[in-house]
């Protein structure tokens, strides 16, 4: 398909919800999950009902989740815990869109978590104690971390585009591990507030590694490709709030700047 019709039917899918056939269809990548929920295999019995489930109930407010991007995310309460995040979204209308978090892309994923997302917009209408639940997209969007697979370069930046300065509240429900990691085989403890990667070196390296093989893609390519972004970048709230919490080395992404780092400084009172 022609990489300017994709990008067409992209904006109809992003602004209005329309029927168009799932993108995510044209993934390429086949990302297992890590976790093995424990439990007894269905029976012949719960198999036939959910057969006249799906001829008889109607299944609309699972519709429209087709768009699909992945990503990686660090637990704000404890950075050195990530995982790589598959985001199955549906864009609600120009300002909110709503997604469903799994730990792969296959039959046999996990649903681990969720995610809402604001436009820069609606997060300027939120309280102060609020705006602390929400992490900054731009990071993510600026180092080439959040991917949408299967979709040709164009309409993806596209997407990236209508993503740049706005912001995400994501609670994991369910450590359902990653390579090297071992996975808890049932969502255990309380929600965890998720975060963002807002500086190089703070996103485990291995991560990447096993996503862009996985993909066959190149992250620090697909960066390169969005630099004309970072001009529409503005300064976000929440870049600073885990900086120095990785244990390691880390370095600013150009234009992914905190607001308080940004704002003027009074001038002194004479």
């Amino acid at each position: 398909m022609n990489p300017s019709v994709i990008a067409h039917l992209l904006g109809w899918s992003l602004a209005a919800g329309s029927g168009i056939p799932s993108l995510s269809a044209f993934a390429a990548d086949q990302a297992q999950p890590h976790a093995s929920p424990q439990g007894e295999e269905k029976t012949a019995k719960v198999k036939v009902l959910e057969g006249g489930a799906t001829l008889l109930q109607g299944h609309a407010p699972v519709r429209g989740f087709d768009v699909y991007m992945v990503g990686f995310h660090p637990m704000k309460d404890d950075p050195g815990l990530q995982m790589e995040a598959h985001h199955y979204c549906n864009q609600v209308n120009e300002d909110f869109a709503q997604c469903v978090l799994f730990d792969g892309n296959t039959a046999a994923a996990n649903l681990n978590g969720v995610e809402y997302i604001l436009s820069e917009r609606l997060f300027q209408t939120l309280p102060a104690e609020e705006r602390p639940y929400w992490h900054p997209h731009n990071g993510e969007i600026l180092s080439g971390q959040l991917m949408a697979p299967g979709i040709p370069e164009t309409a993806e930046k596209a997407l990236m585009k209508t993503k740049l300065n706005s912001y995400g509240k994501t609670w994991h429900f369910w450590h359902t591990g990653y390579a090297g990691h071992a996975a808890d085989t049932l969502p255990l403890g309380e929600p965890r507030l998720a975060w963002s990667i807002n500086r190089d070196g703070e996103v485990l390296p291995a991560l990447v590694a096993e996503r862009d093989r996985r993909t066959d893609r190149d992250t620090a390519k697909t960066r390169e490709h969005r630099a004309d972004l970072a001009p529409l970048a503005h300064p976000q709230s929440g870049v600073d709030a885990l900086k120095g919490r990785f244990g390691r080395e880390t370095r600013d992404i150009p234009r992914v700047v905190d607001e308080k780092a940004a704002a003027p400084t009074p001038a002194p009172r004479p």
